[in-house]
């Protein structure tokens, strides 16, 4: 029901809240940092004095992360949805349609996607807009008779990494949805996926406990 905040000097900022905290995640000038929590996420000073600003929706939020611009706020939920605001105004953002829990959301390198799991196939989520997604259709890419487990955008390129629920790992191109095998599926879902920082490289983990790290130029 707390959350901490090591500062540059040492210095430990205590955030108590009511309930559990499901998911904290830094704004992109490291200023504020955003919490989730049952029935709301939270934004908080980090290097000054101010009250906390509640950010209210019924439900369990389990994870949270803002976009790259920092304009744009997002949760996991426990019920198989994500839900967003638009930090300026509070403007609410519902994300569903999910035939599971949310497990794994990515953003794209500039921000103008966020890559999430849950369904049958990637579902990426416009935000090139003031509105963000609302009144579009997400993107879906990858498309299998499987459920993806984890997702990994690309650092610099309109690419996303995808994890199955049975090991395969694909990576799809935004424009056009082309795709690449990166591995076979060994039955066990992949659970974690990370590119290295020059994008040729991306380590996975699966639920079975074993890992690797592909190179996409071999």
């Amino acid at each position: 029901r707390t959350a901490w905040v090591r500062l540059s000097d040492g210095t430990v900022k205590e955030f108590p809240h009511d309930k559990a905290v499901g998911g904290v995640a830094f704004l992109p000038k490291g200023l504020r940092l955003a919490t989730a929590t049952t029935d709301k996420a939270i934004l908080h000073w980090v290097t000054a004095e101010g009250a906390p600003v509640d950010m209210p929706w019924k439900g369990a939020h389990t994870g949270i992360t803002t976009s790259p611009d920092g304009r744009f706020l997002v949760t996991t939920m426990q019920e198989p949805a994500l839900h967003g605001w638009r930090i300026d105004d509070m403007k609410h953002m519902r994300m569903t349609g999910y035939p599971l829990k949310v497990k794994s959301i990515s953003w794209s390198a500039k921000g103008r996607f966020l890559a999430t799991a849950g369904a049958n196939a990637a579902i990426l989520w416009p935000f090139l807009s003031k509105d963000g997604p609302m009144g579009k259709a997400p993107l879906e890419l990858g498309a299998r008779d499987r459920i993806v487990s984890a997702v990994a955008c690309h650092p610099t390129e309109d690419v996303v990494a995808i994890g199955w629920d049975d090991g395969m790992i694909l990576a799809c191109r935004f424009g056009d949805g082309a795709e690449v095998l990166l591995r076979q599926g060994d039955g066990s879902p992949i659970t974690a996926l990370a590119w290295d920082a020059a994008g040729v490289r991306i380590a996975f983990g699966s639920e079975r406990g074993s890992g690797g790290i592909v190179d996409i130029r071999k």
